[in-house]
């Protein structure tokens, strides 16, 4: 007991004089010491940039089926044709300008399927805009104020340079209530899997952001754009603390291409798939810790393969900075920019080596030779094409697909009404493998009668027996 009661006594003692010391370190920092530091306040950072964030407005036409379609009492007055009802629905967020011409960034879902977009700036004003470039896979949209004046801009900060703690705000259109400030701090940063798309690389904030911000503008303390407010987790709709922004940088590269005019962002083609390195893996390998993305596939001939990069490799860093996940890595190889090269670190049999990779889009290896099936088959209405790297990309579907794919079905034709469906993988019919839209037309052509088909959806193998 006498020695528990020494050492206590002396850890006492040492407290009490590094104590004083302590107090004097956090009062300094906490505490104002002048009228000027009393007076302190985010109100002229607001008034900076708050004009360049807009609220965009989207509306769309959508036509509802009668509730008495099919009913027989009522067909017997009105016929077979029922008379639909057209209706409009509007969606509510918010967007920042970037260029003085008026060219606005938003969120993809903002504008989705829109049919009339408008913003209004913060001074009431209204504009109508229309849509250069939107991708789903990054939830990004680039707009156009159809207007010659000059508008005020929120210049774009490298989000590389955001650290865990700075502090932050948030500027939109919460609810529809009106443009709102908030503010906070960076809480973290590379999260994934917070919306469910292809892309997870989001820049965490507890400045409040709900419904209606998305699309809105996260800034830093110099005024600078570091993210575009595009999700929150919650459980009932409100804000919870936790939100999410997409890093500036990817806006950048968006945005680049938006202005070199492009119909679709295009992201670099790899040749390679990827996994999360769980805390397995990590020890088997020899890995103080489960981060980096985890080669489980490389394409022949694609830029993996020519870069050296082989399966079972884990590439835990792009141009010195870390890699966490495979959503990471997706992340600085897209910001990188097409057409550039990037340095990977790689380790191997717990060797790290070096690797050059060259971005490239993906490429056409094959004339997609696009068909629209006629004819009287199971395929009447479906439009084909052969898959190559550039196909599957665009189809959103795994890079080293192959075969012949279904792109699209049109509506009330025999293979949509057979179930057919976009991203379908025609592997063979009646025993005979596909392998091109030509050979495809060709058994069509011959009509036997009865179809054996099997094809492809999601990695499943479906067969199925037509007539």
């Amino acid at each position: 007991m006498q020695g528990l009661f020494k050492r206590a006594s002396v850890s006492l003692f040492a407290l009490m004089l590094v104590l004083p010391a302590a107090v004097h370190a956090q009062t300094a920092k906490t505490v104002p010491e002048s009228q000027m530091q009393m007076q302190l306040s985010f109100a002229p950072l607001v008034k900076q940039t708050s004009g360049a964030v807009v609220n965009v407005y989207a509306e769309k036409i959508v036509q509802r089926q009668s509730p008495f379609a099919g009913d027989p009492f009522f067909e017997q007055f009105f016929g077979q044709q029922m008379p639909n009802r057209s209706e409009k629905q509007s969606s509510l967020g918010s967007g920042v300008i970037v260029e003085a011409n008026g060219t606005v960034v938003t969120n993809n879902h903002v504008i989705e399927g829109a049919d009339d977009i408008k913003v209004a700036l913060s001074d009431g004003r209204e504009f109508p805009c229309k849509v250069v470039l939107r991708d789903d896979r990054v939830d990004l949209a680039v707009l156009k104020i159809d207007s010659k004046e000059s508008f005020p801009t929120l210049p774009i900060a490298n989000s590389d340079t955001v650290e865990v703690g700075d502090l932050v705000l948030a500027i939109g259109n919460p609810f529809g209530v009106g443009q709102t400030v908030t503010s906070g701090i960076v809480s973290a940063l590379a999260r994934n899997q917070v919306v469910k798309n292809e892309f997870g690389f989001f820049i965490q904030t507890d400045a409040s952001i709900n419904p209606g911000n998305s699309g809105g503008a996260l800034m830093n303390m110099k005024g600078e754009l570091i993210g575009i407010n595009t999700a929150i987790f919650s459980r009932g709709g409100g804000s919870n603390g936790i939100g999410f922004a997409i890093p500036a940088n990817l806006v950048k590269v968006f945005l680049a291409s938006a202005d070199a005019g492009v119909k679709s962002f295009e992201r670099p083609y790899v040749g390679a798939s990827f996994d999360a390195v769980t805390s397995e893996v990590a020890e088997a390998l020899g890995l103080n810790k489960a981060r980096g993305a985890l080669v489980i596939k490389v394409s022949d001939g694609g830029p993996a393969a020519k870069a050296g990069l082989k399966a079972g490799e884990i590439v835990t860093a792009v141009n010195g900075i870390s890699v966490e996940h495979p959503d990471a890595l997706l992340y600085r190889l897209t910001t990188a920019g097409l057409g550039q090269s990037v340095n990977l670190t790689v380790i191997e049999n717990g060797r790290e080596q070096q690797l050059s990779l060259a971005l490239a889009r993906a490429p056409e290896t094959s004339p997609r030779d696009q068909r629209t099936i006629g004819g009287h088959t199971p395929f009447t209405g479906a439009v084909v094409e052969n898959l190559s790297p550039r196909v599957a990309d665009e189809l959103r579907m795994p890079s080293e697909s192959a075969g012949v794919v279904v792109s699209d079905v049109k509506e009330d034709s025999p293979a949509a009404r057979l179930g057919f469906e976009p991203k379908d993988i025609i592997v063979s019919i009646n025993g005979t493998e596909v392998k091109s839209t030509s050979e495809l037309s060709e058994i069509a052509d011959s009509d036997p009668g009865l179809w054996r088909v099997e094809i492809e959806r999601d990695g499943q193998r479906i067969r199925q027996f037509f007539r």
